[in-house]
Order: structure tokens, then sequence, then C-alpha cells
């Protein structure tokens, strides 16, 4: 299905955006490599087929609203209550969501061929915006892509626990894996 000039509505309908973090330290093998994903969130891509230059997109992200997908590694799996922990740490610790609780990306350039683009634009993380670039590729109706980000370019210290002997890695990883349609449904949790 080839993508035509057109507005298209993002949301969790589309598909799944993801945060993949990855521990390091002393106690590493303590702690979990974890896959977060956002459960609300909604934004807008206005596509030009004829000339990228023109299009955009903007997502806002409910920083509340991340859930415990996967948890890898660690001494032992994770429990209902580690998940609880983990978006309490998330929401108070990390992303400071009591004063932030919208994390937003708007684009302010779209380059390249549907076959690998890239989109360039500032994000909005706990109340600091930087600019990021995302590499994208756009197949088959659905646009997949990264971006990697250093929490610390945010204000964000890295979590850490045991005394500072398992800490999360400054760099987390944002996926995603969208069906860009007209009429997607939103399956806002």
């Amino acid at each position: 299905m080839d993508i035509v000039t057109g507005t298209y509505p993002l949301g969790p309908g589309n598909g799944p955006l993801l945060v993949r973090t990855t521990r390091t330290g002393l106690g590493a093998k303590a702690g979990h490599d974890l896959t977060l994903e956002a459960a609300r969130w909604h934004g807008e891509a206005v596509v030009d087929a004829e000339d990228p230059a023109r299009s955009s997109v903007s997502v806002e992200v409910d920083a509340t609203s991340f859930q415990v997908r996967k948890g890898v590694g660690g001494v032992r799996p994770l429990s209902d209550a580690d998940r609880r922990d983990i978006l309490r740490n998330i929401g108070e610790k990390v992303l400071g969501t009591a004063r932030h609780p919208v994390i937003a990306f708007r684009s302010s350039l779209v380059a390249g061929a549907p076959e690998a683009f890239r989109v360039e634009g500032d994000l909005t993380l706990a109340g600091v915006t930087r600019p990021v670039t995302i590499d994208a590729l756009l197949a088959d109706g659905r646009v997949r892509g990264s971006v990697t980000l250093t929490q610390s370019r945010w204000g964000i210290k890295p979590y850490s626990a045991l005394f500072g002997a398992l800490r999360l890695s400054d760099e987390v990883g944002v996926w995603f894996d969208l069906v860009l349609a007209p009429d997607v449904p939103s399956r806002d949790a």
C-alpha cells in the first residue's frame, strides 16, 4: 500500500511506541533490561507524497501511561510489585510526571525518501526541550523508526539502586512500528 498525501492520526491503535532500557554497573545482574510501552498518546503525521520536506509529525505522550511490557535478565523474574515500583520510580525519580505529565515531539524537518528518511525536531522531556533526529522507513503502509536518547541531555539522572551498584544506562532507545491509515481506531488504555 502506497502512502498518499494526507493527514494521518496517530495513537496506540496504530501500533506500539516503546522505550527500551539497559542496565550497567557492578550490580547489573540483579536488574532487568526493560521494555516500556506508552499506553496513552496521540499525534498526527501530515504527509506530502510529492514533497516530503512539506511533511510534519507531532506527538504527545501521557508520561504517566507507561506500562512495563518486558523485563529481561535479573536474578529473578519481574513480579507485579516490581512493575509497580518501576512505574513509581519512573514517575517520581526519572520523569517527574507530577510537574511534567506530557512528553512532546514536534518536527521541524522531514528529509529523505520513503525507504529511508529522517525526521528532525524538538523533544520536550521532563520539562526540557532538545533537538533530536529520528531515523525511519516507510514500507507496506507502515512507518518504522527509532531514536536513541541520552537522558542526561534532558537533565535526567539515570535511575540507580543498590547504592549506585545497579544503574540504568544513560542511553535509552525509543522504537515505533505504526500503521499509517486515515481511520485507525484508538486503543487508549
